[in-house]
């Protein structure tokens, strides 16, 4: 019997009424696939990683979750925490860029919109970034690339993979130049971690645009993409009315993608682990000994982790705090 089935029949056969129903989902004790309709019980979507028991469909997801997915329990450090987006432009459009930050951070609890740091993948160590779609829509401003370029030349340092989780509506608009920048400045950290011959995965998830897949996110040793995810530059619309023609109904998906060349692998959220540690093993990755965060030396409440080597200290317009 299929969930579908199974929850028509809890309707028709329980004495619950429609408005508790109701009320259960509102409440978030279900949850409505967009794309098939079906409802889960959230506890069970949460236990599949967010994605839909029936059709596949993968829900959208934080930084924090995705954290909690790839990287072993109590192994995660994250790196650069501190650094605060600024205002150089003085930016306004409907409100100033300042205030927006404010929001932003106040809703998700994250300076910026990434989250980098050290960890083990299934016992391998690694640097990971994972950009959030719920920060201004991941867009990619200076602390984004400023964390990104210090996290790979730490790769790099420390001769481990780096693999980044990209998510971004492209770059930050609020921060201009110095937002493009960011895409030279990361592309040039990349290009010194391969030379060294270490290995780089970006894994593109919905959506994926703009300036990140103008740079770092099709930079990869191998690319990896979730199913049916949103990738790539310009938007279809505006595509469309340049070239003046109807593009295919699959255009920017990871499936056209796969097809035409530019993706490598298109991996389910609930396989992305296990993959990318294959990948890491077979790329003559070594097994580690990380200390947990748990065992971090602490200064009163606060964890005090370890920080960045000085010697690679490239930042230019994220403020450090």
């Amino acid at each position: 019997m299929s969930l579908f089935d199974w929850f028509a029949n809890r309707q028709k056969n329980s004495p619950i009424s429609p408005e508790r129903q109701e009320r259960e989902i509102a409440d978030g004790l279900w949850t409505k696939c967009p794309m098939c309709g079906v409802l889960t019980y959230t506890k069970d979507l949460q236990g599949n990683q967010m994605v839909c028991l029936e059709c596949e469909h993968h829900f959208r997801v934080d930084s924090n979750e995705r954290i909690v997915q790839l990287i072993d329990r109590n192994t995660w450090t994250p790196l650069d925490a501190h650094l605060q987006p600024d205002d150089p432009l003085k930016f306004k459009d409907r409100k100033r860029y300042s205030d927006r930050l404010k929001e932003y951070q106040a809703k998700t609890d994250l300076n910026d919109a990434v989250q980098s740091g050290l960890g083990q993948l299934d016992g391998l160590q690694v640097a990971l970034a994972v950009m959030d779609f719920g920060f201004m829509g991941g867009s990619m401003g200076s602390v984004v690339g400023e964390k990104i370029t210090r996290l790979l030349e730490k790769a790099t340092s420390e001769r481990i993979p780096a693999i980044v989780i990209c998510a971004s509506g492209g770059a930050r608009m609020q921060e201009g130049m110095l937002s493009l920048m960011q895409m030279a400045k990361i592309s040039g950290a990349l290009e010194r971690h391969q030379e060294a011959g270490l290995l780089y995965i970006p894994v593109l998830t919905h959506p994926t645009t703009g300036g990140v897949i103008a740079s770092f996110a099709m930079l990869g040793d191998l690319i990896l993409a979730e199913p049916k995810a949103t990738i790539g530059f310009a938007g279809r619309r505006v595509i469309e009315q340049t070239l003046r023609e109807k593009l295919p109904d699959d255009f920017q998906t990871s499936e056209y993608l796969l097809q035409h060349g530019f993706v490598d692998l298109i991996i389910s959220r609930t396989q992305l682990k296990k993959t990318l540690a294959q990948l890491v093993r077979l790329h003559g990755g070594v097994e580690q000994v990380h200390p947990p965060i748990d065992k971090v030396q602490h200064n009163g409440d606060s964890p005090s982790y370890p920080l960045p080597d000085p010697t690679l200290n490239t930042h230019h317009l994220a403020v450090d705090n």
